[in-house]
């Protein structure tokens, strides 16, 4: 494999309660009282989903105010362990590695640059960059095209079942990001990755 490109949340950056908790915020505030338990089994979906998902009436209201409020939440932010050496080691071994995110430029910005990951990246595709988002496959297309990459050469690495879908449509193979502490929901991962540097192995 030469080729890894990676999502961002649940994947490289541990954002869990920067999301959670801003939407819990969002929802008390208009009296719509939700544990975090219940919150959190929507993490890793599209927003507009999310919300959808949760029976949540008025969605552009809540999704013009969570955006915002992640802000407040931004602290809780964290790489996750191993990624930072096992990116660089990647790197260093001859891999080429790039981003291909459903997030907006801004918050890539906010969370990715912030952390300092942009460095070890090739190029990036945010959510700006194409017509259609996860689980189409154009972000990987593109990200494949920027990078000059054959599907037969690349890996997507992510957590959810959208991952694994823009994946198979992208014809690239699909790894999981078990690191994260989760398991694989309504999908199967063509490979699971225990620790960031058993990528390594793929080399």
């Amino acid at each position: 494999m030469k080729n890894f490109i990676f999502d961002i949340d649940g994947t490289l950056l541990d954002t869990e309660a920067m999301y959670m908790k801003s939407l819990q915020a969002v929802l008390h505030e208009r009296g719509i009282d939700r544990e975090y338990a219940e919150l959190v089994t929507t993490f890793g979906i599209p927003s507009r989903e999310a919300l959808v998902r949760l029976g949540i009436a008025d969605v552009d209201d809540v999704l013009a105010a969570w955006g915002p409020r992640t802000a407040q939440y931004r602290e809780s932010v964290k790489v996750y362990a191993g990624v930072k050496p096992a990116l660089t080691a990647l790197r260093e071994a001859g891999a080429h590695l790039g981003i291909m995110t459903s997030k907006q430029q801004f918050e890539y910005e906010r969370d990715v640059t912030a952390e300092g990951l942009d460095t070890e990246m090739s190029i990036a595709v945010v959510a700006e960059d194409v017509a259609h988002g996860k689980p189409e496959p154009d972000g990987i297309l593109l990200a494949m095209q920027r990078l000059g990459a054959t599907p037969a050469e690349t890996m997507y690495i992510g957590d959810t079942a959208y991952d694994a879908l823009a994946s198979k449509a992208a014809g690239v193979t699909f790894g999981f990001a078990a690191w994260n502490g989760r398991q694989p929901r309504d999908f199967t991962p063509d490979v699971r990755f225990a620790t960031p540097q058993a990528m390594l192995k793929m080399m």
